[in-house]
């Protein structure tokens, strides 16, 4: 499974996958016995292309992303950025990896050092890779940094500590930060979801215009399916539930035409400003809103207790495999997969 489209402007030779997570599986010793965070999924992104990974608050996102990043090891699988096993580098090749993998972590508010000011926050792996020669170099290149993400004028902001910001402005310093070693792929793991919809807006845009003008890939983690379909509406998207990929494709046929029925339900979720379209949306009717843990998952689908295509004796006897629903588009569901594709018109569209 390949993001693709996501960015216009990239060229037909840069096609291969620039990092890829092949049949990748975390399990993590408990006092409750193994737990399987994420079970086998298999993704890749293209340079200059977004990616979304999509799912609630336990599904595995985070795991995923951390794996991606090489801030842990995979029980099983591996992955791959350029064809090679990050696992498997040399010191010096593990190095050139982490500089062109860069995190956006959630939180803006823990991901800054407190006793930095946002200069020394900036020029510190501008000296340390030696990017730039001296500290004059490295303070210009971080007022062009602050000015791609829109801190602007920088010298109101080079003197500051994280403190004396908003957490908007953090979060773009984060950016900032992370753009220094000119990444290949950046990570950004629910990078938008703490600061106030206003500034949520602004950050994305900032980001799809660095998506766009730099030629970066994204790896975008989000629970929302909304802001996967502002700023991934074209790249690809997948949804994880408790571990597993349950669908995949085209973000704008995840958007418009689900197949599975927890993302149908996610799609449910999305706020509808248009009362009238809020009065004839379809409704997509659980059997439960509990979420299993993983330590006692259910048996066959993972979503069947909560399921409302649920059968006896089909559901919960096989873990169901990912199989493509249409051209592109995949799904892990007995029942979709057995009866074809629900006719479904979600009613969203691009802005």
């Amino acid at each position: 499974m390949t993001a693709t489209e996501a960015a216009p402007a990239a060229r037909a030779d840069d096609r291969a996958p620039l990092m890829t997570l092949a049949g990748v599986s975390q399990v993590f010793d408990t006092k409750a016995g193994p737990i399987k965070a994420v079970d086998n999924i298999n993704l890749s992104v293209n340079p200059g292309e977004v990616l979304c990974l999509v799912g609630e608050s336990g599904s595995g996102k985070t795991t995923a992303a951390r794996m991606a990043a090489g801030l842990a090891r995979p029980t099983d699988g591996k992955v791959l950025f350029g064809g090679n096993d990050i696992n498997a580098m040399k010191r010096n090749d593990f190095g050139a990896f982490r500089r062109s993998v860069q995190y956006v972590h959630q939180d803006p508010y823990a991901s800054l050092n407190p006793t930095r000011t946002i200069q020394q926050t900036i020029t510190a792996p501008l000296l340390k890779h030696g990017v730039v020669k001296g500290g004059k170099a490295a303070a210009e290149r971080a007022r062009e940094l602050l000015t791609k993400v829109d801190l602007t004028p920088p010298e109101n902001y080079l003197s500051k500590f994280p403190h004396q910001l908003s957490g908007g402005q953090r979060q773009r310093v984060a950016v900032a930060r992370a753009l220094t070693l000119d990444p290949k792929l950046i990570i950004a793991d629910e990078s938008t979801s703490m600061l106030d919809v206003s500034i949520r807006i602004s950050v994305l845009a900032m980001l799809g215009r660095l998506r766009d003008d730099l030629g970066v890939g994204f790896l975008f983690i989000t629970h929302d399916l909304a802001i996967a379909k502002y700023f991934g509406w074209h790249g690809k998207t997948a949804v994880m539930y408790l571990g597993r990929i349950v669908e995949f494709g085209p973000t704008p046929q995840i958007i418009n035409a689900p197949t599975h029925p927890y993302t149908r339900a996610l799609i449910d979720a999305i706020p509808e400003p248009d009362p009238d379209l809020t009065k004839t949306k379809g409704r997509e009717t659980l059997r439960s809103l509990e979420i299993p843990s993983l330590a006692h998952l259910p048996s066959g689908c993972s979503f069947h207790p909560r399921c409302p295509l649920f059968e006896d004796g089909l559901c919960d006897g096989k873990v169901p495999e990912l199989v493509q629903i249409r051209p592109g588009q995949s799904a892990a569901c007995h029942v979709v997969a057995r009866d074809g594709a629900p006719a479904l018109d979600s009613g969203v569209r691009a802005d």
